[in-house]
């Protein structure tokens, strides 16, 4: 598909000869903000926060090909092109953008390994990958429906240090405690956290700074 970039391991090793540090020029041809999702499965969040935010560009990584295809799919149906998606492990993140490149980064329901806390999408491993390639004023967004990972996360803000925006166990029923417009980004439900919150699971949020 034209909007999925799918970079050999050459182009990782050597990303300056793929788009690093010229998303905006080379990919998207304005220079809007940057939101990345890290483990995007489907794309839905990247598509469906590309649809209400036009002044935005949008990249939804994840190494499985036949869930992205979803997305991908969908986005070019729509003929949208604030979003692509880009087939890479998340590890590999710094060789491919550039100090300061990235505005925001969401975490959408991630795996919360439970026996491996290191591959924890916001395990210091991967934070400070993400320090690397947020501009200092960027946000990292998680939500979950996993106790382990909201608590390890939680966690991970007070024990480091990071400035906490926003924290809560129940995004649904404390939607009001956030501004009108962001209420409407944190409504947006994937196909899964639909069905997570049918069979009665609580959605936790946190919205944090690491610089």
């Amino acid at each position: 598909m034209p909007n999925v970039i799918e970079p050999s391991m050459e182009d990782i090793k050597s990303g300056d000869k793929l788009y690093k540090g010229k998303w905006s020029e080379k990919v998207f041809n304005n220079s809007f903000p940057i939101v990345l999702e890290l483990g995007c499965g489907k794309g839905e969040y990247s598509v469906g926060l590309a649809r209400m935010y036009p002044e935005k560009n949008f990249i939804g990584v994840d190494i499985k090909g036949a869930r992205m295809w979803v997305g991908a799919g969908q986005a070019l149906k729509e003929g949208m092109n604030n979003v692509v998606f880009l087939r890479t492990k998340v590890d590999f993140i710094t060789q491919l953008f550039a100090e300061n490149e990235i505005d925001e980064i969401w975490l959408t329901f991630s795996d919360p390994q439970p026996n491996k806390p290191n591959k924890r999408l916001t395990s210091p491993y991967f934070i400070d990958r993400y320090k690397k390639i947020l501009k200092k004023d960027g946000v990292v967004h998680l939500k979950t429906d996993s106790d382990l990972l909201f608590e390890y996360t939680v966690g991970e803000i007070n024990n480091q240090g990071y400035e906490s925006k926003y924290i809560t166990k129940d995004v649904y029923s404390e939607l009001g405690a956030f501004p009108l417009e962001f209420q409407e980004i944190l409504k947006f439900k994937t196909h899964y956290e639909t069905l997570f919150t049918q069979r009665g699971s609580i959605i936790k949020y946190a919205q944090f700074s690491i610089h």
